[in-house]
């Protein structure tokens, strides 16, 4: 008896024992859980992926649960972003932190939000893996919040407002960035996101300009996962395309498929969606004209121009379609913010019009030329692999143009947006291919250009030869008529003068590539500019030589757009903005004199020469529309002025010369197709020219008097 007393309390003990130590594994285990971040199982299109996010426990939203409050409307990014919070240990990257997946749930514990869409996992993700993620948010710059607002359609908009407010770092809304690509719903169809988003910063894919905080909201494409993974045949570029124009979308209104029915059919190509007669279904993937069926978006790659109308929403998928057909969009939508405007230049890449140009589409795209076409699209093709292809190049395209904002100083430049990389080299800062400044040693060579102003001529001789950095003087004897004199009679200086005698009277000599120049600088000069001094020269070939990509000058003009006659005027008269240095008294790259001579567009070269007018008008439109930056002033001067030089000698002083100059840049821009020159509201000046200090401190004392 007493044995089997002593076995039970023995059986009794380890019961025990095994019971102590399963509660205790299951609290540790529980503890863990707590603790430990998770990883949560999503299901995404019926596929169960594993989202690498930590996890918190659920919130229950009541009927009074707090509601975040409505859009801050004013919102600027000055106004309404911390940006005291970004930029720790001295960092030019913004911090991203993503909250933890939480579900929201109501009092009976029943999700309120639908599980997160594919697109949106692509986003979080995307981030996460970004040099951009902080798992910090104490030291973070931006908060994106684990919920889901890409479709409205799909939103309960009470109860997401709530969700946001219920966000442990939410507060005002302040720093945080909301993605959303389909906002409004019927039968509105807002084009901002309805939820109460109070300062939160939202990535739109929809924004009008009414809507859309400028320097806050971003503008993003609205991203098609319908053909996303279709792959399209690649095409070259360079390719003739059958169709002008191809209409694909479904579903326009009225007016302005009546507009479309009175477009010329052998050009324009409209079609829309096939009705399946057997299953009355429609497959996203065909488009019909006319009983003819196409296959969408193949068909797109088919035209040189693809319509992105206004539909029920402002932004459209049908942008993302053409561009990724390599098919140049034509966006006809009024107030539309294009995607990424703020950093893409879409002239490059797209054709947009007003609503009320419907009616003359063809005869619009007609005028553009092959050249510019075949430009456009390599433009197009760029723009889509590098910012629009995937959800992944949409969000960190985005987050780049925020980190763009939070640190301007180390931004990206408009070369690096919009330039696509070449020969494995980058994006090209300039066409000169010089990551370093040209030496001093080198010098410069003054090129002057004269006919028969020998006094004049033999003053700007002596004048410039006086500039330390001369390396050589180039006279251009342009007078056939007349010999230039014997070199007993030039000025004696000591610096290397060299004269050459043209065969014809053109204005376009000045730029010839002579062999005699044999540095990388130009200063040209005109034989009556006698009121440049050594330090102004000397200080001109310094400023050149940090910009050794632009024309860098004394005289600045600008050309104004005139409303009376619908035409460019030319303007002499001093304005704070330029966009032109005459090339009187300008320096230059000896390159952009072999792209004067041997490749300017159309016939600018013959035009100058019948006119004998233009040439730095010309000169200045190559260069910006070359390198697509502005020319530099340098010196104080407001207007140039030449008081030795008598008014009847002066081929400005023609009562048709400004008339003249007009003409010329209305006929160089319609050769162009556009306007490439730049304005800019800046100028070089020499250190400590104004301030009184003893002239031993200054390095360009005679700078400034006239």
């Amino acid at each position: 008896m007493g044995k089997l007393v002593g076995k039970g309390r023995s059986i009794f003990k380890r019961f025990f024992f095994c019971l102590f130590a399963t509660l205790l594994a299951a609290l540790l285990v529980a503890l863990i859980l707590i603790v430990w971040p998770q990883e949560k199982l999503q299901e995404v299109n019926g596929i169960k992926q594993t989202l690498k996010l930590p996890a918190a426990p659920a919130i229950v939203l009541r009927d009074n649960s707090p509601v975040s409050k409505s859009r801050e409307e004013t919102c600027t990014f000055h106004r309404c972003f911390n940006v005291y919070d970004c930029g720790y240990n001295d960092q030019t990257t913004i911090s991203v932190y993503v909250y933890p997946m939480q579900e929201f749930v109501d009092e009976n514990g029943s999700a309120l939000l639908l599980p997160i869409s594919k697109e949106f996992y692509e986003i979080l993700t995307t981030i996460m893996e970004s040099p951009f993620y902080t798992s910090d948010p104490t030291k973070c710059c931006l908060y994106v919040p684990a919920v889901d607002l890409l479709n409205q359609n799909k939103l309960r908009l009470k109860e997401t407002s709530q969700a946001l407010a219920a966000l442990k770092w939410w507060g005002d809304g302040s720093n945080h960035l909301l993605f959303n690509m389909l906002p409004g719903s019927v039968p509105d169809y807002n084009t901002a996101l309805d939820v109460s988003t109070e300062k939160a910063l939202v990535a739109g894919g929809g924004f009008s300009s009414w809507t859309y905080r400028r320097t806050y909201d971003v503008s993003i494409p609205v991203y098609n996962p319908l053909t996303a993974e279709v792959r399209l045949p690649e095409k070259s570029y360079l390719e003739a395309r059958p169709w002008l124009l191809i209409s694909s979308q479904t579903g326009l209104h009225k007016e302005y498929r009546d507009v479309l029915s009175r477009l010329d059919p052998s050009m324009f190509l409209e079609v829309d969606k096939c009705l399946d007669t057997e299953d009355r279904g429609w497959d996203f993937n065909t488009r019909c004209h006319e009983g003819r069926k196409f296959q969408y978006p193949h068909l797109l790659q088919e035209a040189t121009f693809c319509l992105v109308l206004r539909g029920s929403r402002l932004g459209q998928t049908a942008l993302y379609d053409a561009m990724k057909a390599g098919c140049i969009p034509v966006v006809i939508a009024d107030s539309y913010v294009m995607p990424f405007s703020e950093v893409l230049d879409w002239k490059r890449a797209a054709v947009i019009l007003r609503e009320d140009d419907l009616g003359n589409l063809l005869t619009v795209l007609q005028s553009f030329s092959t050249a510019r076409i075949h430009a456009m699209r390599q433009q197009v093709t760029f723009i889509f692999n590098r910012y629009f292809r995937t959800m992944r190049d949409i969000t960190l395209a985005t987050l780049q143009i925020i980190n763009d904002r939070v640190f301007p100083y180390a931004s990206r430049t408009y070369e690096e947006w919009n330039d696509f990389p070449r020969l494995g080299s980058g994006s090209i800062r300039n066409p000169l291919f010089l990551p370093l400044m040209p030496p001093v040693s080198q010098g410069f060579t003054a090129v002057i250009l004269t006919y028969d102003r020998l006094e004049t001529l033999f003053e700007v001789i002596n004048q410039v030869a006086k500039v330390p950095s001369l390396a050589k003087i180039l006279v251009v004897w342009n007078n056939q008529e007349k010999p230039p004199p014997q070199m007993s009679a030039w000025p004696q200086i000591d610096k290397p003068l060299k004269v050459v005698q043209t065969t014809q009277n053109k204005l376009s000599n000045r730029f010839l590539p002579y062999q005699e120049i044999e540095t990388e600088c130009i200063l040209a000069l005109d034989d009556d500019i006698i009121m440049l001094t050594a330090d102004e020269l000397e200080f001109g070939f310094e400023v050149w030589r940090e910009f050794s990509d632009r024309l860098v000058g004394f005289p600045s003009r600008v050309q104004l757009w005139d409303n009376t006659t619908g035409k460019w005027r030319y303007e002499s008269e001093w304005t704070n903005e330029i966009s032109m240095v005459l090339t009187g008294a300008a320096f230059y790259h000896k390159y952009f004199s072999y792209l004067y001579t041997y490749n300017m567009p159309g016939d600018i070269k013959a035009w100058v020469d019948e006119h004998m007018n233009c040439e730095d008008i010309a000169m200045n439109f190559l260069l910006s529309n070359v390198t697509g930056k502005a020319p530099i002033k340098v010196t104080p001067r407001k207007k140039f002025k030449c008081p030795e030089c008598t008014n009847t000698e002066m081929l400005s002083a023609d009562v048709t010369h400004m008339v003249e100059r007009s003409e010329c840049i209305n006929k160089f821009t319609e050769v162009y197709q556009a306007m490439p020159l730049k304005t800019v509201e800046f100028r070089a000046d020499p250190l400590l020219y104004r301030d009184l200090y003893p002239p031993r401190l200054k390095e360009f004392n005679d700078i400034g008097s006239l």
